[in-house]
């Protein structure tokens, strides 16, 4: 007897027209901030080639763009993409897997990936590979940023259950922590009545050593810890885990 299908992937359907229509207004305050940040980091020449990795709707692009950067943004969200070319036509956008990104080896001077776009996967063997695949498009000596959550402070601070009013539905989140990995079920419920319809967000919980020793495997070394998108030293308490650092050292190929 054959076994089950595979589960679809969460992020394949929660980052949809729903996803928009539930966060149409995130903080540009908050991308400026984040994009500042990885300039002061950063220090290239003006016209770097970045790349922008899990870009959504292009809030970070366009903030890197401004700032005098060659910047691409990849995503694998098509609703995402086309909501990030209207609000600027201009900018290059590509949609792609960052499992397998579709960009030349050392395609790029840095790279960035903002709002906790990592740690989606099931099998964690799929973080890795992202890992790899950013190691592979930088250039030497390559700047990368990650932004991440900080795994201590969710479990710390974990909410089990909240709810909210947006556009007509009201919006219950239900939290929990499996085997490592924090689970938000996103329920929207109209108010007028109708049928409920259910989101899943997954995402696994990496220590800061964890994360840059996976960093580590693929030549991408951690220089600089952020709490916050201000440049506050990471602590505890923090509620970012920013790391930054260079690409030292291609991986070695298995033959």
């Amino acid at each position: 007897m054959s076994g089950s299908p595979p589960a679809r992937e969460w992020f394949r359907d929660w980052f949809g027209e729903e996803y928009l229509a539930l966060y149409p207004h995130r903080d540009e305050k908050e991308a400026r901030d984040a994009v500042d940040l990885f300039r002061d980091v950063y220090r290239g020449a003006p016209g770097s080639r970045l790349l922008d990795l899990a870009c959504g709707a292009g809030r970070h692009l366009r903030e890197l763009r401004t700032a005098g950067f060659d910047a691409t943004g990849l995503d694998l969200s098509s609703t995402l993409l086309r909501s990030a070319r209207s609000a600027a036509p201009q900018d290059l956008l590509v949609r792609g897997d960052m499992r397998r990104l579709p960009f030349a080896a050392g395609a790029f001077d840095g790279l960035t990936s903002f709002f906790t776009s990592f740690g989606y996967f099931a099998d964690p063997v799929d973080d890795r590979n992202v890992l790899r695949e950013i190691s592979r498009v930088l250039s030497p000596g390559g700047v990368f940023m990650l932004d991440f959550l900080n795994a201590a402070r969710v479990r710390a601070d974990l909410v089990a259950e909240d709810s909210r009013e947006v556009k007509g539905n009201r919006i219950v989140q239900f939290r929990r922590i499996l085997e490592d990995v924090v689970v938000k079920t996103i329920r929207v419920e109209p108010i007028a009545g109708g049928a409920s319809r259910d989101f899943e967000e997954r995402v696994r919980l990496y220590s800061p050593r964890e994360l840059e020793a996976l960093l580590a495997e693929v030549g991408l070394v951690t220089e600089q810890r952020f709490g916050d998108y201000e440049g506050a030293s990471f602590v505890s308490r923090s509620p970012r885990l920013i790391l930054a650092g260079r690409l030292h050292a291609r991986e070695e190929s298995v033959s």
